[in-house]
């Protein structure tokens, strides 16, 4: 659930399209380099322990995701201002009928490991990401491209139940060809006009010769071919990065390395960037907002950014108790949403009403009915339902600032509709994530959604879509699923966008999540920083820093 990352050239398709979200930087706002600015200095930035070896395909929450974003470049990448998307590591996309895409990329850049990333390595990833037996998260994003149904099968029965998915009819996709060394065509299922778009995505990536020898043994030491390459990774300690010099591309590192460090707790994050033992800090605690006390503590190093993010809370439809649509939209309901915003976010952040982020291009505000505040409505629903019996557990990590907005959640649904709710505290999140992912979910939970690529599909797709990468509660929809195929692959923007709204209809009756609030980022930076920006999605991009 994440987003890369810089800004290159103009890309080489017809059709691309503005992200809204607002890009920041703080200090000197002059051009270029400074001559007192260190070449060869080191920061060190909050993180929290990834879910998963360090694997793009297989990496689908942020702790992971960022890591991912800086050790790799793709084909497309999304500027940090929210502008349209453009090529980096493509020379040209080209299409006459948004099917046949001829994909040609720039000669001689390289792998960490000094190999020359060619076509093939895109090819032969995309290939390994969407053949079913590599078991990669991320495989429902190859879904576009023709052979994608004889690469990837399913377990007729989920994926708890006795039966293996079959084996597949082939292992690689009849749509992906190698031309020569720098250019590939992709054949997709049929016309897209969104797909450009999805490419600057992390599951886009090229992978090195060695990654495919053992792909185990690569996501603990990952060779990439972005700024950075990886140095050693300590689990729930820190993770070490460091320039890659031979790096051509236009967003080259300026200063030498990067430390993520892993805290378990963001408070003791924001006292260790208080006291200058951290350089950067994405999401200041909410303790901290209060009065606005970091604007006070950090004053021109504090950093307000609006994000293509929404806090959410799902349910697990697996359990049987959760899968009576009148009971979800019941407790939908009966939560003020406008209240936890202005008394837990102190204003900080929005009270969601749709159920895609309505930064995002074709996404359309208001569409959640499930998200209005009628606690008559709840209770009513609720009888209806049959009752709820039982506690209601809600959980969240708590290695972030969740616990206060989520014990606000439980408390408004046991005031207004008399259930036992209670929020309940994961020590991390990476334990959390594996927990959600292998479908141990007895109660709802915290799953927010931090957009990958800029299009309403990327809200519908992953999340609500029959066996979509981060579908994690098995919400099932035939109709859902019928509309958004059509949405995908619409010939035109507008056709695509008109299709998933009327999906987004049907989603808004079975109400399979919460959306709670959407995001509003508080960041900063130590005073050794003396010029960065964030992201599209409000990560800190360190091929900008300066100190």
């Amino acid at each position: 659930m994440r987003v890369s990352k810089r800004a290159s050239g103009a890309l080489a398709v017809g059709a691309a399209f503005a992200l809204i979200a607002s890009g920041c930087s703080s200090g000197d706002s002059g051009d270029g380099g400074d001559a007192g600015a260190s070449k060869d200095g080191a920061i060190v930035i909050d993180g929290t322990q990834p879910e998963n070896p360090l694997v793009p395909a297989n990496t689908t929450e942020t702790g992971g995701g960022k890591i991912i974003d800086w050790l790799f470049t793709g084909l497309v990448e999304y500027p940090n201002n929210g502008g349209a998307p453009q090529n980096a590591l493509a020379e040209s996309i080209d299409t006459t009928d948004s099917k046949v895409f001829k994909i040609k990329i720039k000669p001689n850049t390289k792998f960490h490991d000094g190999t020359t990333v060619k076509a093939e390595n895109f090819v032969k990833a995309w290939n390994w990401a969407a053949y079913g037996p590599s078991g990669a998260q991320n495989a429902s994003f190859f879904a576009d491209i023709q052979g994608f149904n004889d690469v990837y099968t399913e377990d007729p029965d989920g994926p708890d139940g006795p039966q293996k998915a079959p084996e597949p009819k082939a292992k690689e996709m009849s749509g992906l060809k190698v031309v020569d060394d720098t250019t590939f065509e992709v054949t997709l299922a049929a016309p897209t006009a969104v797909f450009p778009t999805k490419l600057g995505y992390s599951a886009f990536m090229p992978l090195p010769d060695s990654f495919f020898s053992d792909p185990a043994a690569f996501g603990k030491k990952p060779i990439g071919n972005g700024p950075v390459k990886f140095v050693s990774w300590q689990d729930d300690v820190d993770i070490k990065l460091t320039r890659f010099d031979d790096y051509n591309l236009r967003d080259k590192m300026k200063i030498k390395d990067v430390t993520v460090k892993i805290y378990q707790d963001d408070t003791a994050a924001y006292n260790d960037l208080l006291a200058g033992n951290l350089d950067f800090q994405q999401q200041i605690p909410v303790s901290a907002t209060a009065g606005d006390k970091w604007k006070s503590d950090l004053g021109d190093r504090a950093i307000a950014s609006t994000t293509p993010v929404t806090g959410i809370i799902a349910f697990p439809i697996y359990d049987k108790r959760f899968q009576n649509p009148k009971l979800r939209r019941a407790i939908s309901l009966s939560i003020n949403r406008q209240e936890i915003t202005d008394k837990i976010f102190f204003g900080n952040r929005k009270p969601a009403d749709s159920w895609a982020n309505p930064l995002t291009p074709g996404a359309e505000p208001g569409n959640c009915t499930a998200c209005k505040f009628d606690p008559t409505e709840a209770k009513k629903l609720l009888q209806e339902a049959g009752g709820f019996t039982g506690k209601l557990t809600l959980s969240y990590n708590a290695d972030a600032s969740h616990k206060e907005w989520m014990e606000a959640v439980a408390q408004q649904i046991k005031t207004n509709l008399g259930i036992d709710a209670q929020a309940v505290g994961v020590p991390t999140f990476a334990v959390f994530r594996q927990n959600i992912n292998a479908h141990k979910m007895t109660g709802a939970y915290r799953a927010g959604w931090q957009q990958d690529y800029p299009d309403v599909e990327n809200w519908i797709n992953p999340l609500y879509v029959t066996g979509g990468s981060s579908n994690d509660g098995l919400y099932s929809n035939p109709q859902v699923d019928a509309l958004a195929k059509q949405a995908s692959g619409a010939a035109s923007i507008d056709e695509s966008h008109k299709l998933f709204a009327q999906a987004v209809k049907l989603i808004d009756q079975d109400v399979p999540s919460m959306p709670i609030y959407f995001g509003g980022q508080q960041s900063g930076h130590s005073e050794k920083i003396k010029k960065m920006e964030l992201s599209n999605v409000g990560e800190i991009d360190i091929t900008s820093v300066e100190l």
